[in-house]
């Protein structure tokens, strides 16, 4: 008998376990509507802090940059800002990688 390949290019079995799979993943979610606080202050934590850290080394940098070689440019303040970016980046590729396993 002839395997037939979705278009996804899973097979018939493979397609029926995926399906399968995000249904359960559906109801549990639909279960477990509520997380605990202590969740939710853990997730705010993580992406906190891969934004923070980020901030703090570039703020660092800046003010060593500035008092190495003064200059009308503030260094501080753009290395704060490329920090800030540098962070929001990390979190959104985290939280991206953190969604994309959920659905695996």
């Amino acid at each position: 008998m002839a395997k037939h390949k979705h278009k996804s290019g899973q097979t018939g079995y493979e397609l029926t376990q995926s399906v399968e799979q995000q249904a359960r993943r559906k109801i549990k979610a639909r279960r477990e509507k509520y997380h605990s606080v202590w969740f939710g202050l853990g997730m705010f934590g993580l992406i906190g802090w891969s934004i923070v850290i980020p901030t703090v080394a570039g703020i660092a940098l800046g003010l060593w940059i500035d008092r190495q070689w003064p200059s009308q440019v503030s260094w501080t303040l753009m290395m704060m800002l490329a920090g800030v970016a540098l962070g929001c980046f990390n979190a959104w590729r985290w939280i991206g990688e953190e969604n994309r396993d959920d659905w695996k």
